[in-house]
């Protein structure tokens, strides 16, 4: 059964509707959009939110507070790669396919066979037998086969199921551990990776919507993701293609998502539980193999044993015969135990070595990401209640007290700190001590949410006061002028502090917790919360 997301993100659009929008360079309001192709009004709006969700492209507003629909000119999908970013994943893809079925057998074959012709040298060697390595005549007893099924079989464990690492495993039942081939190949090339469908990741983001009577910002979402603020405009814009959203600007200009279909629940009325923040969703580093130190030696034991056994019974009797000028050996001995054992073992240990030199580089993004979530749940706290100033030296302080193993570097954190600043247009101040932050505008963006939720009461799926009505007296409209009025004066005391969790701690989050709450009962995965847990570096 096909994944529903990437059927609907693949799925080609009308071309008539994209050559309009490229004619129109990308950038248009629905008006343009209705005259370039002629469809009714409602239907040229679906059509530009059905775009967003399978091209790159996201809302504006402007001064007047009409909406833009802003996509790449070239019409860019958005789950399209570039061909040579595709051919490396599939080169590599089959190269790992074909290098597991080869380590399948010759690690634990040729394992079993160098043991075996070791044996029967000793046990020719003792009898006085000058034969050579025939004492077993090369054949395989019953106790091999039982070794082969104990290395290769999954005693319990569910066939097709993915090795996301020893962190993982250990929280599976006894009788659901992964088999010895997986970790091999983890040893090899790392551990299986969790790949979650667009579903499963815009789980969280829907709860946060319903958490949130059907209504959020950009802003919001960078809280909840963590993403830089231009992909949480264009991850916006997908979401409201995708799920029914309608951007409303509000009285001060800022484009609010409202998801109105999302709060209509056979069950009453809505009641959802915020997820975490991203600055309590902090990424683990990425670990090298997955495996534990145990797994690791003995499985470098076994490739090692198979190296050296390689170079002394395979290779060494020919440069000895090569030496000695006694001609050259069995060309299926020389390479059958010598060559090709010795390169697959020099492979299974290179890969690995290859593989750590682009880990460091990934793992240093990763840090970066996570200064950027502490900083953002450091920015939010001193700006969604009263709007404070933030210094460099404070920022530094608080990103290092709650990343103290992983050796901040101070460029790192100012770096993330300035680009924070120019995404929300913060005010920027020089004192003796140095530059400080405000971040004004992130309160706005709150404060502009919250009032639209209490208008549009999505959570009772009734409309708010009519601020508005053609058919208005004098009178009338001057009434409502001066309600108007009166909520302009309760915008100070609306608290939206409560939509900030904890913003002076840091919780980490496995990439597997994402897909574990679709495993079978029996093997699922128990969450663990460890908000104070600092992980080591490989």
């Amino acid at each position: 059964m096909p994944d529903i997301a990437t059927t609907s993100a693949t799925a080609e659009p009308d071309p008539t509707l994209t050559a309009a929008l490229r004619r129109l360079g990308g950038r248009a309001t629905l008006g343009d959009f209705v005259s370039a192709t002629g469809l009714p009004e409602h239907d040229a709006e679906s059509a530009l939110k059905s775009l967003l969700e399978t091209h790159r492209g996201h809302l504006e507003v402007s001064d007047s507070g009409d909406l833009l629909y802003q996509f790449d000119p070239k019409l860019i999908a958005r789950y399209r790669e570039p061909f040579g970013v595709r051919f490396r994943k599939a080169a590599w893809s089959a190269f790992k396919t074909g290098f597991k079925v080869w380590t399948a057998v010759m690690l634990v074959v040729y394992f079993v066979v160098f043991v075996v012709l070791i044996i029967a040298a000793m046990t020719a060697n003792r009898d006085g037998d000058r034969g050579g390595f025939g004492g077993r005549r090369g054949g395989f007893g019953l106790g091999d086969f039982f070794l082969l099924h104990w290395l290769m079989g999954g005693r319990g464990w569910n066939r097709g199921s993915l090795y996301y690492g020893h962190s993982y495993a250990k929280r599976l039942p006894k009788d659901a551990q992964p088999p010895f081939y997986k970790k091999v190949f983890a040893f090899i090339f790392g551990p299986e990776e969790p790949r979650p469908t667009q579903l499963q990741k815009d789980r969280g983001v829907l709860q946060l919507i319903r958490a949130r009577n059907g209504v959020l910002t950009t802003a919001e979402l960078v809280e909840h993701a963590g993403l830089p603020l231009p992909e949480a405009q264009e991850e916006m814009g997908r979401l409201t293609g995708a799920y029914g959203g309608d951007p409303r600007v509000s009285d001060r200009g800022e484009v609010v998502y409202a998801f109105p279909d999302l709060m209509k629940s056979a069950h009453g009325r809505v009641r959802s539980r915020e997820p975490k923040p991203a600055w309590l969703r902090l990424e683990y580093p990425k670990k090298l193999t997955g495996n534990s130190a145990g797994s690791n030696l003995g499985i470098g034991a076994m490739n090692g044993f198979n190296l050296v056994a390689a170079s002394v019974m395979g290779l060494g009797p020919a440069v000895q015969s090569a030496s000695l000028g006694l001609g050259p050996v069995d060309p299926l001995w020389f390479f059958g135990l010598g060559v090709v054992p010795a390169v697959f073992s020099s492979m299974f240990f290179g890969i690995p070595v290859v593989r750590s030199l682009g880990l460091k580089g990934e793992n240093r993004g990763r840090m970066r990401r996570n200064v950027r979530r502490i900083l953002i749940g450091m920015v939010y706290g001193r700006s969604v209640g009263a709007v404070r100033w933030i210094s460099v030296e404070e920022a530094i302080r608080h990103v290092g007290k709650r990343l103290e193993s992983w050796n901040v570097s101070p460029k790192v954190v100012l770096k993330e700190l300035e680009t924070l600043a120019a995404e929300f247009d913060a005010e920027v101040e020089a004192d003796d001590s140095g530059f400080r932050y405000r971040f004004p505008a992130i309160r706005e963006t709150f404060v502009e949410a919250e009032l639209m939720r209490r208008r549009l009461k999505l959570q009772k799926q009734k409309l708010g006061r009519i601020v508005y009505a053609t058919s208005d007296t004098s009178a009338e409209a001057s009434k409502r002028d001066l309600d108007a009025f009166d909520k302009e004066l309760a915008r100070a005391e609306v608290d939206v502090s409560r939509y900030l969790p904890s913003p002076g701690e840091v919780g980490y989050e496995e990439d597997f917790e994402v897909v574990m709450d679709e495993r079978p009962a029996r093997t699922r995965v128990r969450r663990r919360s460890s908000p104070r847990n600092r992980p080591r570096w490989q």
